[in-house]
């Protein structure tokens, strides 16, 4: 093969959206699904409804009822780790090496609740320490680097420019778009000189979203989203990069995530 195909998807539980699933690979066929809210403990996700599908493969870190990430993969994975952050073992962010010498992170960044003020919202306090601490990690990967092909990706939990909201002067104040946040998730994307592989095809002023909320029924003709889904790559990988798309219309499905997935395509 010359290329590999990789997805990242808030699916908002796996076994809830079995079907779409299925219509995704069917659409797509990917090498490599990154999932975030998979909602399942590991005795309850759905192995081989997975394995009919063609993902031989699987990395789970799962939980019950909320939370969880799995890479599911038609290729070998290797070296899977499982890894907590601000002491909380809350299955947000599991990683494996696929291809051999690429690092795939699966990350699910906490939403943060509804009030940006970190001192009487606990939530918020707790995902400005995720990302503090997800951060200082990668900043201390960089130390050891040895030119090592990475690619991150999943629900951030954050629109980080003006053109990933739908109103930035609107939600500066509402959580995912605070400068705080903003500001923190920059921090991330230094920490190893992360490239945006969407972006790269989707440039700036161009406004892409990869959410759109459950409150509003008539979200595709208000298309009042925000782009909280992404996928970084190391620099070593940015040649490599043929391809990147939003998968919009699976949000229009019946019983959809509020999420839409995100798709690469990277040369080998």
């Amino acid at each position: 093969m010359d290329f590999f195909k990789l997805i990242t998807w808030n699916v908002n539980s796996i076994r809830i959206r079995l079907e779409l699933l299925k219509h995704l690979c069917e659409q797509e066929n990917p090498d490599i699904i990154c999932l975030q809210e998979v909602k399942a403990k590991e005795e309850d996700f759905p192995f081989e409804a997975v394995k009919v599908l063609g993902f031989e493969h699987i990395a789970l870190y799962g939980m019950a009822g909320y939370n969880g990430v799995a890479i599911l993969s038609k290729h070998p994975l290797k070296n899977p780790e499982k890894r907590d952050w601000v002491g909380k073992q809350d299955a947000r962010h599991i990683k494996a090496c696929v291809f051999d010498d690429i690092e795939i992170n699966d990350v699910y960044i906490p939403a943060g609740g509804d009030i940006p003020d970190p001192v009487i919202n606990l939530s918020f306090a707790h995902k400005l320490c995720f990302m503090d601490d997800i951060s200082e990690y990668f900043e201390q990967q960089k130390l050891s680097w040895k030119n090592k092909k990475m690619l991150i990706c999943g629900d951030f939990n954050v629109a980080p420019s003006e053109n990933d909201v739908w109103n930035h002067k609107q939600l500066l104040k509402i959580v995912s778009h605070t400068p705080v946040e903003v500001e923190r998730l920059t921090r991330l994307f230094q920490s190893l000189d992360f490239v945006d592989a969407v972006r790269k095809f989707y440039p700036e002023p161009q406004k892409i979203f990869s959410w759109w909320s459950y409150r509003n029924p008539n979200w595709a003709t208000n298309d009042k989203g925000r782009r909280l889904d992404h996928i970084w790559v190391t620099p070593n990988l940015q040649e490599r990069i043929i391809s990147a798309k939003i998968i919009k219309d699976l949000r229009a499905m019946e019983r959809p995530s509020d999420h839409v997935p995100v798709a690469v395509e990277i040369k080998l």
